[in-house]
């Protein structure tokens, strides 16, 4: 990888049909090649951003992330890398139903077919291997997914600054950009649910989300650091809660708190504890952690996780 690479990212669609997997092939007009819908990183996005827009701008399917399926790294003709990053994405009949795709000049068609097919007929190998990755799930048993996703609240005003009480300290100029920052980034996983410590900066980092979702937040003690640090948390409730409902939802928190909730995490779906738990759980502020879970089978274990840094 350069400094010079290119990148981008895309998706595996896919829908069930009768109850047969169906994933969604893009014929691009200027190429004459068939491909997964995919497209460059635009100025202030992030990947995940990407994904969601350009299947909504090449398909007109809105879409939310399942699970990632994998990076393609080629060489362009004018010879720099471009490196793609692709996800799951389960398109809804109401999505679908909704869809103002037209052929136009930089899409001749879109075409649903099965998955063996779409192997026979992608044009690029590199293409061809993400579609193995994502049927390497499939084969595993997972197809639908919904996610648990672990926000650290955003940059606050520091403690030795503020005389008030600790869960009245309130976000500091970057934390408030932070905090408008990462709705795209958030709501490209789909979150229908947002809980959040009652801490001040937790609600703040929370509020922009809330209100382009239209969704309140639901305020719980159970997951604060006053909590926490008095013993009285209780993250396996709320995890136990999220976990049965089996719905995408953002859980908003502390520092210390964090690692309590992605061990619940792991202890609720029958998940072996790792390093990794640290890892997702060692967040800076305004940084999250998505949880990939089965939706069919959330006790089957987590079958991803993936770590998102703050835009700013």
């Amino acid at each position: 990888m350069t400094d010079t690479a290119v990148y981008a990212a895309g998706g595996v669609v896919w829908r069930l049909v009768d109850g047969k997997l169906t994933v969604l092939l893009i014929h691009r007009t200027a190429y004459r090649d068939v491909t997964l819908p995919k497209g460059k990183v635009d100025p202030g996005e992030t990947l995940a951003e990407t994904a969601a827009r350009e299947i909504f701008e090449e398909t007109g399917i809105r879409v939310s992330l399942g699970v990632p399926v994998g990076v393609s790294r080629y060489q362009m003709p004018n010879k720099r890398q471009k490196i793609v990053h692709y996800w799951s994405a389960e398109a809804t009949e109401a999505a679908i139903r909704a869809s103002a795709f037209v052929p136009n000049r930089e899409i001749a068609a879109i075409e649903w077919v099965t998955p063996k097919k779409a192997l026979k007929r992608l044009s690029y190998p590199v293409d061809v291997e993400i579609l193995e990755n994502f049927l390497q799930f499939v084969d595993d048993g997972v197809l639908a997914t919904f996610p648990l996703i672990v926000l650290r609240h955003a940059k606050a005003v520091p403690r030795e600054e503020w005389k008030g009480k600790d869960a009245a300290r309130p976000l500091s100029p970057r934390g408030r950009r932070q905090a408008n920052a990462v709705v795209g980034q958030l709501i490209a996983f789909g979150p229908r649910k947002i809980v959040s410590s009652p801490a001040v900066r937790c609600l703040k980092t929370v509020i922009p989300l809330s209100a382009a979702l239209g969704r309140r937040i639901e305020e719980t003690k159970l997951i604060s650091q006053d909590a926490w640090e008095e013993g009285a948390s209780d993250a396996r409730r709320i995890i136990g809660e999220r976990v049965r409902s089996r719905k995408p939802a953002v859980l908003c928190s502390h520092g210390p708190v964090l690692p309590e909730i992605l061990t619940e995490i792991a202890l609720a779906t029958g998940t072996l504890r790792g390093s990794y738990l640290g890892s997702a759980s060692a967040l800076d502020a305004g940084a999250f952690s998505v949880v990939h879970l089965s939706a069919t089978n959330p006790g089957s274990g987590i079958v991803a996780i993936e770590t998102h840094e703050p835009k700013v």
